[in-house]
């Protein structure tokens, strides 16, 4: 399933439904498995949810350094083994910069669960 958030500042960003489901955790926003079926962050609500994304990025980022992916070679180093990891700030990015343009122009971000079709 997809949820697409939507705001009159910007153009729609669409996501899969596990990668919004770990973006509106980490904007403070669900505590739960289940996404509602819309939702919205009011223009009073986007600096704190800005703020918990970057302490979750933070967070992810330290966890990491601490944490390398632990990369055994094949014996004859032609094929690495590599695991591609997509990060929160690569995830949320597109929702963080339409959340900082609906900021200037006070208008919320909502979302939506559906299909996309």
């Amino acid at each position: 399933m997809l949820v697409t958030f939507s705001s009159k500042a910007d153009m729609d960003v669409m996501m899969m439904e596990k990668d919004a489901r770990q973006v509106l955790t980490a904007a403070g926003k669900i505590t739960g498995p289940e996404i509602p079926e819309r939702g919205v962050f009011t223009v009073e609500q986007i600096d704190e949810a800005l703020h918990s994304l970057q302490l979750a990025i933070g967070q992810e980022s330290a966890s990491m350094d601490r944490h390398p992916d632990d990369q055994d070679e094949d014996e004859d180093d032609r094929k690495p083994k590599t695991k591609e990891v997509v990060l929160l700030a690569q995830r949320a990015s597109p929702l963080m910069q339409m959340m900082r343009k609906s900021k200037q122009a006070n208008a919320p971000v909502m979302w939506e669960t559906g299909s996309g079709w």
